[in-house]
């Protein structure tokens, strides 16, 4: 008897950056290495720090022409740049049966935005793999977003990529432009309890972490970069934790992303 072995999909957490990380070929090469080594999906679900709604919603479904440029002050090169990857209308309907009901579901026509095409430009740069977005709905708690993403899980074993695109530490007021030296130790020493809170897997801390981890509102005046890290975790749970890309850039903003497999 054959016994066909099907292939889990990680799910991750993707350390955005700033928009120049589109053209940076340093720190691209971090997540072009790590995208190597991805396996081949049949799609990837999205959830991105820069897409909070009042609902949960669907981004556009064909393919990808229109991408979001949603940030200002930036060299005139990166809004000319392009990430057309096919749409996944076919996790839609999928996705509304595992959800049961429990959350109205939108269609929107929303095109991608910079916290999925940055990375993704070195992730998957072929742009050959269909791609969804789903919005940050601001009223679910940290607990209700860790739950999304559990509901979400099986989709892992139906060939599907599941992301969270934020980043760990984010305060824009405390960076330090050209700053090369050791990280901040307040943005440090939070970037290390995310690492260890995983490595232990203790969900209830994480889902806690504006009350448990070390100077939380200093790291996140406001908590949207640190959330898809939830979704993730939630769509992986006891799954082996690894630490693709770390690291700091101007002084504070951390650049670890995760891959739960």
């Amino acid at each position: 008897v054959s016994i066909m072995l099907i292939q889990i999909m990680p799910s991750l957490f993707v350390a955005h950056g700033a928009p120049t990380l589109a053209t940076d070929v340093v720190k691209a090469e971090d997540f072009k290495r790590w995208g190597l080594t991805l396996p081949k999906a049949k799609a990837i679900l999205v959830f991105s720090a820069h897409w909070e709604g009042t609902e949960l919603a669907f981004g556009e479904t064909t393919q990808h022409n229109k991408l979001i440029y949603d940030f200002g002050g930036f060299p005139d090169h990166l809004y000319d740049l392009q990430y057309s990857a096919p749409g996944a209308p076919f996790l839609t309907d999928r996705i509304k049966q595992l959800l049961n009901k429990r959350f109205k579901l939108v269609d929107t026509n929303r095109g991608l935005d910079h916290g999925v095409w940055v990375p993704f430009l070195h992730l998957w740069p072929d742009a050959d793999v269909p791609v969804l977005q789903i919005s940050m709905p601001r009223n679910l708690s940290d607990k209700a977003l860790f739950e999304l993403g559990r509901s979400l899980r099986v989709l892992r074993s139906e060939g599907v990529i599941i992301v969270g695109s934020g980043v760990l530490t984010h305060n824009l007021r405390k960076i330090i432009p050209n700053h090369s030296g050791a990280p901040l130790e307040w943005s440090a020493e939070f970037d290390q309890w995310v690492e260890e809170t995983l490595l232990s897997k203790d969900y209830d801390a994480l889902i806690n972490w504006q009350d448990k981890a070390p100077n939380a509102t200093l790291n996140h005046p406001t908590t949207e970069h640190f959330r898809p890290l939830l979704v993730a975790a939630g769509a992986a749970e006891n799954d082996a934790v690894d630490f693709p890309v770390t690291g700091f850039e101007w002084g504070s903003l951390s650049r670890r992303s995760v891959q739960f497999s």
